[in-house]
């Protein structure tokens, strides 16, 4: 997510600059104070948008990430093929990695890894967003023709791969986890998707 400090208003200013920190330094990094100076919001912004404090804000960020997240799967809605869509969405982790020179990545990482320690409320939040990617990748594959049970398998190893790479990526400084994957993947999903009527063997 790129810095958008000048271009939301203020209450989603801060939670894009949550957001921010969660990629960049986990939950705990999430501090009012790092989120006040990141969204360059005033401190009576808190209670006047969040009368829930940090933990408000830290719940609201998660969905606003997911929603952005999940957007990136949605825009590829006109790709011709799942392997498509995944590629996509391969490319956009990979973009926002370089452009944070490594140093930030998943949110929802951050969340599973720290946050929950910190507060099992986030749980609940979490598992709704990767449960929505789940489910937009499991329709795209249904739209393919893949049976309903291999299609929510494979929705759940394409996510968990890809959230995976990029915290190799992370750590490797590269971005080839990302590459391998969607290699894999891409080939994984031609042996599932139905060969068109007519088509050669």
């Amino acid at each position: 997510m790129r810095n958008v400090a000048k271009e939301l208003g203020t209450r989603d200013r801060m939670l894009a600059s949550a957001v921010q920190l969660i990629r960049e330094r986990g939950v705990a990094g999430a501090t009012i104070d790092a989120i006040l100076q990141r969204s360059e919001a005033p401190r009576g912004s808190v209670y006047y948008h969040f009368p829930g404090g940090r933990t408000q804000i830290v719940t609201e960020a998660i969905g606003f990430a997911g929603t952005w997240i999940t957007s990136i799967i949605d825009r590829a809605v006109d790709a011709p093929d799942t392997g498509s869509v995944l590629l996509g969405f391969i490319a956009s982790w990979k973009r926002l990695l370089t452009a944070s020179d490594f140093q930030a990545g998943c949110p929802m990482v951050a969340v599973a890894v720290d946050g929950i320690a910190e507060d099992p409320s986030l749980r609940e939040p979490a598992a709704a967003v990767f449960d929505e990617w789940r489910a937009a990748v499991s329709a795209r594959l249904l739209a393919d023709g893949v049976d309903e049970g291999r299609a929510a398998r494979f929705a759940n190893m394409a996510i968990a791969s890809i959230e995976g790479a990029v915290v190799l990526c992370r750590i490797e400084r590269d971005t080839r986890p990302l590459d391998d994957i969607g290699l894999e993947l891409v080939a994984l999903l031609s042996t599932m998707t139905p060969t068109p009527a007519g088509a050669s063997e």
